[in-house]
């Protein structure tokens, strides 16, 4: 108990209050010792300590550090880039039909531009959604894709005569491809929006 009225004692003396209303008050005790103050010189000295220290600036306590949301972004960005080196280690032993392999290589080649490091991927970390979009084709849709066709396709050699694995494997290919595309115009559009409002910016700077 007696620590924390002592900590307390401490926290009031180093405030802003209480070095606000000291300065005010000696500033009594100079007119006190130029005979400014008079016979009156305690009421003026601790009235100049009271208004010090109301008009002081109240004490602000520290807000709560958080994560930079872009910066986990970035991390989480960084997190799928790895993924993605696993992925196409996976997809290099897996044997496909020509269309199917074409569109995987479209896929991949458009996700691996998309997550290169640089400016492009610090376009991409500004847009959760994007990020979100990117992990979940990298970690679910594509794997998951490929996987199926592989399980499709040894039951087709058990039972001919049924549709081809391959038709569902490059219809899904086809989808996310075109989904990857989307995302690439939104993120285009993003810089076109930023160049233009430069253009703008430059434009009512010269009147």
């Amino acid at each position: 108990m007696a620590t924390s009225r002592g900590g307390g004692v401490w926290t009031y003396l180093e405030s802003r209050k209480n070095l606000t209303g000291s300065a005010c008050g000696l500033a009594g005790v100079v007119l006190t010792l130029t005979g400014v103050a008079g016979p009156y010189w305690p009421v003026v000295v601790v009235g100049l300590y009271g208004a010090g220290a109301l008009v002081a600036p109240p004490e602000r306590p520290a807000p709560p550090e958080f994560p930079d949301p872009s910066a986990q972004l970035s991390a989480q960005l960084e997190e799928v880039r790895g993924d993605f080196g696993r992925l196409r280690g996976y997809l290099a032993d897996v044997g496909l039909p020509p269309a199917a392999g074409e569109r995987l290589a479209d896929l991949t080649g458009l996700l691996g531009a998309l997550l290169e490091p640089g400016w492009v991927a610090e376009v991409l970390a500004a847009d959760p959604d994007g990020v979100h979009a990117v992990s979940r084709a990298v970690r679910q849709d594509v794997p998951e894709a490929v996987d199926a066709y592989v399980r499709a396709r040894w039951w087709t050699r058990l039972t001919p005569g049924q549709e081809p694995p391959e038709r569902h494997l490059e219809r899904q290919l086809t989808l996310l491809h075109e989904e990857a595309e989307r995302l690439a115009a939104q993120l285009r559009e993003t810089e076109a929006r930023r160049q233009e409002s430069h253009t703008r910016y430059l434009e009512d700077r010269s009147g």
